[in-house]
Formats: C-alpha cells, sequence, structure tokens
C-alpha cells in the first residue's frame, strides 16, 4: 500500500512539473507571452491548372523568404509545414535575419534557427512544426529573411500559393548563411506559415479569415499592400495595445466548400483556432462561394471552377448558418468576431445575378443582425454608387474582383479603430 501511495505521488508530482515547465514555456521567464504576428495558410499540392502552374518542390536547394511582422518582440519563433506532405521533410539548415526595406540582410543580425536544440530536423508528415525560440529583437511593422536549405527531394511542397512577395531560390547548396544568385524566383511560402514573437502581457493577435481579397491580389508585388497589412499600419500607429495581424486569406477559398484549400469551416481550428494570442477574428469570404456555386463560366477558368464545385447548393440560408459556425467556435475560444460584407463583383468573370441577390441577402445580413460582435463595411468602402454590383473604377485590379492598391487603401481606411480593444 505505500509503495502505491508513493507511486501515485510521484505520478502526481511529474504531472504538476510537466505543467509547470509548460507553463513557463507559454508565459515566459519574465511574463512574456507568444502572439503571432504574421502568417500565410498552407495549401495542399495541386497539379497546373488553366492558368495557375503545378505547386513546386525543391531538391538540395536554400529558399529565402522575405516577411513582414505587425507587432515586434524580442525573441520570435517560426511554425514550419509539413502538413500537406506524404513524407518526413528533411529541414537541412534554417537560418533567420533582419532585412532592410529592400531586403538586405543587416549586418550582425543572422541567426541559426534550432530545433530543440538542433540545426536540422525531419518534420512528419502531416505535421506543423515549431522552432527553437531564436533572440532575435525585431522591431514593429519589420521585416525578416527566412533561409531554408532543403537537401533532399521535398515532393511537392505545403505552400502557400499567393505571397505577394518574391522569394529567392538557390542552385544546388546551403546557401543559408550567405548571399546567393537565385536560379529562380517564385511568389509561393514555401514550408512556413507562421511567425511568433514573445511579447510582453497584454500582446495579443488578430487573425483575418478571407479569400485572395485579403491575399492581395492585384496590390504590387513586395510592397506590403494588402489590405490586413494596412490595418497593422493602422493599429501600430495608434499605440496602446500591441497587436500582431496574422493574415490566413486563401486565394479561391470558399466557407462552405473544399477547392482551393480546405473549406473556411474545415480549417478553421488550424487557421485560427492555433494562433497564440488570438483575440479577434475579422471573417470575410462568401465571394467564391457566389462565383463558383451560381454561375457558369467559361474558358480557362472552367476547369478551375469545375474542381472547385460546391459541396452542396449556395444559399443565403446555408451561408449564414456557416458564418454562425464560425463565431461559436471562435466565441468558444473567447474571441471577438468581427464580420465583413462581401465586396462588389459584378463584371467578374463569375459574377451572376443570382449570386448578387445572395449578396445583398447576406450583406443585409451582416448589417443588421447584430450576430457579430463588429462589423466593417467593405462593400459601402469600395462600392461604385452609380452601379452598386461593381467596384468603383480604380479600386479594382482590372477584373472587377480585387483590389488595387488604391481599393486596398480605401478598404483598411474603413476600419473602425476602436473594434480592436
Amino acid at each position: 500500500m505505500a509503495r502505491m501511495m508513493l507511486a501515485r505521488l510521484a505520478w502526481a508530482t511529474g504531472i504538476l512539473l510537466a505543467s509547470a515547465v509548460a507553463a513557463c514555456d507559454v508565459a515566459g521567464a519574465q511574463g512574456t507571452t507568444w502572439v503571432g504576428t504574421w502568417g500565410a495558410a498552407p495549401l495542399p499540392p495541386t497539379p497546373a491548372m488553366g492558368p495557375f502552374p503545378a505547386t513546386p518542390s525543391f531538391e538540395n536547394q536554400t529558399i529565402r523568404q522575405i516577411v513582414r511582422v505587425a507587432m515586434g518582440g524580442q525573441r520570435i519563433r517560426i511554425r514550419f509545414t509539413n502538413e500537406y506532405g506524404t513524407k518526413a521533410l528533411n529541414i537541412g539548415a534554417a537560418r533567420v535575419a533582419l532585412v532592410d526595406d529592400k531586403g538586405n540582410i543587416q549586418p550582425g543580425t543572422d541567426h541559426p534557427v534550432l530545433f530543440s536544440g538542433q540545426p536540422s530536423t525531419l518534420i512528419p508528415p502531416g505535421a506543423p512544426f515549431l522552432s527553437d525560440p531564436v533572440n532575435l529583437p525585431v522591431k514593429a511593422l519589420g521585416s525578416i529573411s527566412i533561409s531554408v536549405f532543403l537537401p533532399e527531394q521535398t515532393g511537392q511542397c505545403t505552400c502557400h500559393q499567393s505571397g505577394m512577395q518574391k522569394a529567392f531560390v538557390s542552385d544546388k547548396g546551403d546557401f543559408t548563411n550567405k548571399a546567393f544568385t537565385a536560379k529562380e524566383t517564385t511568389e509561393v511560402r514555401a514550408f512556413i506559415s507562421e511567425v511568433d514573437v514573445e511579447s510582453p502581457s497584454g500582446g495579443r493577435a488578430v487573425v483575418v479569415l478571407g479569400d485572395s481579397i485579403s491575399d492581395g491580389i492585384g496590390s504590387t508585388v513586395d510592397a506590403n499592400h494588402r489590405w490586413p497589412d494596412l490595418l497593422a499600419n493602422r493599429l501600430n500607429a495608434q499605440g496602446g495595445q500591441p497587436w500582431g495581424v496574422v493574415n490566413m486569406g486563401i486565394s479561391g477559398n470558399q466557407v462552405l466548400s473544399d477547392g482551393a484549400g480546405q473549406s473556411a469551416l474545415a480549417r478553421f481550428d488550424r487557421d485560427v483556432g492555433s494562433v497564440p494570442g488570438a483575440r479577434t477574428l475579422i471573417v470575410f469570404e462568401g465571394v467564391n462561394d457566389l462565383g463558383v456555386g451560381l454561375s457558369k463560366p467559361e474558358g480557362p477558368f472552367a476547369q478551375i471552377m469545375k474542381a472547385w464545385a460546391p459541396s452542396g447548393p449556395v444559399t443565403a440560408a446555408r451561408m449564414i448558418a456557416g458564418y454562425r459556425q464560425l463565431i461559436a467556435r471562435a466565441h468558444r475560444k473567447g474571441m471577438y468576431v468581427i464580420g465583413a460584407t462581401i465586396t462588389p463583383y459584378g463584371g467578374a468573370g463569375y459574377y451572376s445575378t443570382e449570386g448578387e441577390a445572395v449578396r445583398q441577402a447576406i450583406n443585409t445580413w451582416i448589417r443588421t443582425g447584430h450576430e457579430f460582435d463588429g462589423v466593417i463595411d467593405f462593400d459601402a468602402a469600395i462600392r461604385d454608387p452609380k452601379n452598386p454590383s461593381q467596384i468603383k473604377e480604380g479600386f479594382h485590379a482590372g477584373d472587377h474582383l480585387h483590389g488595387s492598391d488604391a481599393g486596398y487603401d480605401a478598404m483598411a481606411a474603413a476600419i473602425d479603430p476602436s473594434l480592436f480593444k
């Protein structure tokens, strides 16, 4: 009996010690917490389809990617991803450094990225993988370089396809700690999905659950001119509590159906629920459900629309039920949920009058239903007053769907900063 009691005491003590260690990892040695400050939602590999190339693969190459963080901190960590890989991903080496406005590494800031104290690791198939913390002070709205050496054939990567930022791919070899002439450039975000910063208590993150309009399609490449970037600018300028902005927009994504990545409902737990420090969610999706589900496009996009076919009828009632699911799941995590109205798409290749009617019904519910905790009226911000089914000229990128730089400026200006408390 005495031995059994001692064994139980040892087990309980072990649990308490493990809990204490975990708490220290979360809280940090000086009362700090980890907060998401940048993100790019991973996507499953795809073959070449219509105007879009196949998802790339890499072998014995270095990829150098530039990301801009919203909130600064004294230490960072990187979430790598092999979540759609079918075999272990070999990270041969990785390094991180501060970069200037032109993407040049700032002297003295280059640091190795370690994994359980080691310079390399194997990421299991289907898994994300957090790096060890890196002692690299980074300022709010500062940019960092993440260099990753991939010594073995990766297969088609777990990538975010629309980075709107050039990444540099080397010829053969490990160039993580040196300059190199790029063999090619790409705009995918390869094998990275999040950057966290260690922040004093009070830091928090806003997560954007969106589609290509949040992805920044139509904005200037390498300029950080997506509307979530501009929101980060505004939140930083107003002072007060620091905010990370984690953009989990996926081009082509839908609320109800898989296609361009998993649906918003399917990917919520990974892309929203797992972000550390997430306190606010902005839901800005729906136009692809309307376009794919309620139109009959022709030409090069017909193949894509067929691959993204909805899993059921697209109606206002069903869409609203989907939004209610997102609200309820975010509320369970204590998050404040903001709904953004669906922007006009008249003149786009998949526009339909049926889709426009559903858009209007959804937007009326977002504005007047009082089920979201707050509302951003993107529709009102960029629609043409003379033709409300279309985006105002100059505010779209020529396709009547995605914003131009001016359009994204108008969208960011329409956001009430008091929503972020």
